[in-house]
């Protein structure tokens, strides 16, 4: 139950990223291809109920992740056909599942952690892209 209120934080870190992937690198990422990214992490939490109820709740968790993140990087290397951009957003989202993990451990101060760690988020999200100029950002240069 608690995983599941964590889903829309999981699905937005993960589509922010790929955002700003596209943005910084110029790498187009069709809208189809953000839905289809979107039905991969959207099936992590069936995995993760339809696992956990014949095993522990951290294995299941590690078994899900580990398919949906392998998933999602298979697809992001034949969309963007770049092994960096793709170790990139495995190393991401390897951090956004672990972090989501610790925070399910720690029942008592999930809330505490949480908060530090979405603002240590926004912040390096704050710092690399502040020279953005988000008026020109489509154009070539």
């Amino acid at each position: 139950m608690r995983t599941s209120k964590y889903a829309v934080l999981i699905i937005s870190l993960t589509f922010l990223l790929f955002f700003f992937m596209e943005v910084i690198n110029k790498k187009r990422i069709h809208p189809i291809q953000y839905l289809l990214v979107g039905f991969a992490l959207s099936i992590f939490y069936a995995l993760l109920l339809s696992i956990s109820e014949q095993s522990s709740f951290g294995l299941a968790y590690i078994v899900s992740s580990i398919a949906v993140i392998t998933l999602v990087l298979i697809y992001i290397q034949g969309v963007l056909k770049s092994k960096k951009l793709t170790m990139f957003m495995g190393g991401a989202m390897v951090m956004i599942y672990g972090f989501i993990f610790i925070i399910l451990q720690l029942q008592d101060f999930a809330l505490l952690v949480g908060s530090i760690g979405l603002f240590a988020v926004l912040a390096v999200i704050m710092y690399y892209t502040r020279h953005i100029d988000w008026y020109d950002v489509n154009k070539d240069n």
